[in-house]
């Protein structure tokens, strides 16, 4: 992922079953909170268009 510019910690994988409501709650809190921190991936960050 890194090779494609996208940070490691962008990424996250996590078994949950079906039965655990509350565990997939919390890893997605957890990941995008992880996310926000980090900000827009300057990778993949569209340019504005400069007005002449």
């Amino acid at each position: 992922m890194e090779y494609m510019g996208i940070e490691r910690d962008r990424l996250h994988m996590s078994w949950v079953s079906s039965a655990e409501a509350t565990k997939f709650i919390d890893v997605v809190t957890q990941v995008t909170e992880a996310v926000r921190a980090l900000g827009p991936n300057k990778h993949f960050v569209k340019q504005q268009a400069k007005v002449a």
